[in-house]
């Protein structure tokens, strides 16, 4: 395939960051090994970073100011002492407020669980805790996490750190962890993922998503939204970033972490292999038509620069639109929803947002018969969608069609995630990556789905993305 404005091995630097051992992972676990900097030097300067700027960018829900720092002086002595846990000791994060951590509260961005504290802590909170990582606070949310702008109408919408004269969405629903990162507020980030609201934010913010298969990762003391559909997901701004949170949210030991790291072995291999060879397919003329002229436009020079690197770009149909699967998600959602917050939104007294009130009463439209023929069909849909791409390694969209909108442009009717549901109803994996900028000089998202439990082959190509299309945008 021919496409135009192709790019061959020039890396485009976008915006490059001035203060660089403040931002990676991976350089400021080298930082702490080498004694140049100390935990609590660098989670000083993300609270500091925090306090300055995030009274504009509504990102954080709640900063945890006393914990993190006793936290970071913690790992000072622990490094001191030798007793360093991986490359994610020492490192800031921040949560998405509806993962549990014990005897905090977790809002889920409703001003009905304002006071809810946890009893217990989920999974994911615990492995990142247990590796070292230095929890800064929780980051906003759309209620309940149902709704891809990442509006909230009671508890506050973040704002795009890409236009600093007009409040754009940042995308949902991890909209706060997607700010906090743009806006240089953490180091890394968790969400999750139910109809694309971790790549969604992502994309509108310029920074790196995954969603990882269906019960890949515990979803245990995660708010519900969808039994079916939810998965918890990294955000970070280098993929090599999300590699070591990716593993450190599987649970690996820090120093098996630390040994794949420096041998380059697993994930962190895959992001280096190159694409030769790889069979991808790319969205059909109908799909297309959908995306502004600007998204386009990165989307081919990222198809242009795969193709010069010996991948194989083929125009894909899908056998089962792409639409009719966002609705359906969209269908399943509502009602897996009611089933969890129905009560809470039945109750008029209740301070619920109404945009997710409505998207949760919509279920009591749909029978127990419905429900369960949605069900038959989301599984009948992904064999016949599995068997289509049967000889692809993998599909290539962007990840939004268009770039983020101005907050009092959105229609709340519509869902931003016509290229990210399909990936949820069909339980594949998926990642954005940022590819450069359109309209207004807002980012604009490359995704690539595989087949469930194939994670590797989309760090595969996004590695070829990062390296050869765009590096990090940092706003």
């Amino acid at each position: 395939m021919q496409f135009p404005e192709k790019v061959g091995k020039k890396k485009i630097r976008i915006v490059p960051h001035s203060d660089k051992k403040f931002y990676s992972i991976a350089e400021l676990s080298e930082s702490f090994r080498e004694g140049h900097i100390k935990p609590s030097e660098i989670t000083e300067f993300y609270l500091s970073n925090i306090a300055k700027k995030d009274s504009e960018i509504q990102s954080y829900q709640e900063v945890y100011i006393e914990s993190a720092t006793m936290a970071s002086k913690e790992a000072d002595k622990a490094m001191s002492l030798g007793q360093r846990l991986g490359p994610f000791h020492g490192i800031p994060f921040v949560l998405k407020d509806i993962y549990d951590v014990q005897g905090k509260i977790t809002t889920s961005g409703s001003k009905v669980f304002a006071t809810k504290v946890a009893e217990t802590s989920s999974t994911m909170a615990k492995h990142l805790l247990a590796a070292g990582g230095i929890l800064l606070g929780k980051s906003k949310t759309v209620e309940f996490a149902f709704g891809g702008w990442g509006t909230n109408q009671n508890m506050g919408t973040p704002r795009n750190p890409w236009d600093k004269e007009n409040h754009r969405i940042c995308g949902g629903s991890s909209s706060g962890s997607a700010a906090a990162l743009a806006a240089d507020l953490a180091i890394c980030a968790t969400g999750t993922d139910t109809g694309g609201s971790v790549r969604l934010p992502a994309a509108f913010c310029g920074v790196t998503g995954l969603k990882v298969t269906k019960n890949l990762l515990s979803t245990e003391g995660i708010t519900p939204l969808s039994h079916t559909l939810d998965t918890p997901g990294p955000m970070t701004r280098s993929l090599l970033d999300l590699v070591v949170m990716f593993e450190v949210l599987k649970g690996t030991d820090g120093s098996e972490i630390d040994k794949k790291m420096q041998c380059k072995t697993g994930s962190f291999y895959d992001l280096i292999r190159g694409v030769s060879g790889l069979r991808i397919g790319a969205i059909d003329k109908n799909d297309r038509s959908r995306c502004s002229s600007q998204v386009l436009q990165q989307y081919d020079k990222t198809l242009g620069m795969l193709e010069s690197q010996g991948a194989i770009i083929e125009e894909f149909s899908s056998p089962i639109d792409y639409h009719d699967m966002s609705q359906k998600t969209g269908d399943i959602i509502s009602i897996e929803a009611y089933s969890y917050h129905g009560h809470l939104c039945e109750d008029k007294n209740n301070p619920i947002d109404q945009n997710v009130r409505q998207r949760i009463l919509k279920a009591k439209d749909f029978s127990a018969g419905q429900y369960l023929k949605l069900l038959e069909d989301k599984e009948a849909n992904q064999k016949i969608f599995l068997d289509s791409i049967s000889s692809l390694d993998a599909l290539v969209t962007p990840t939004t069609t268009h770039e983020a909108a101005l907050i009092k442009e959105v229609d709340q009717e519509i869902s931003p995630g016509h290229f990210t549901r399909p990936f949820n109803y069909t339980n594949m994996c998926a990642l954005s990556v940022p590819i450069g900028l359109g309209k207004n000089n807002l980012p604009v998202g490359f995704q690539i789905a595989a087949r469930p439990n194939n994670e590797k082959i989309t760090l595969r190509i996004g590695g070829e993305v990062e390296r050869n299309v765009s590096s990090t945008l940092q706003h």
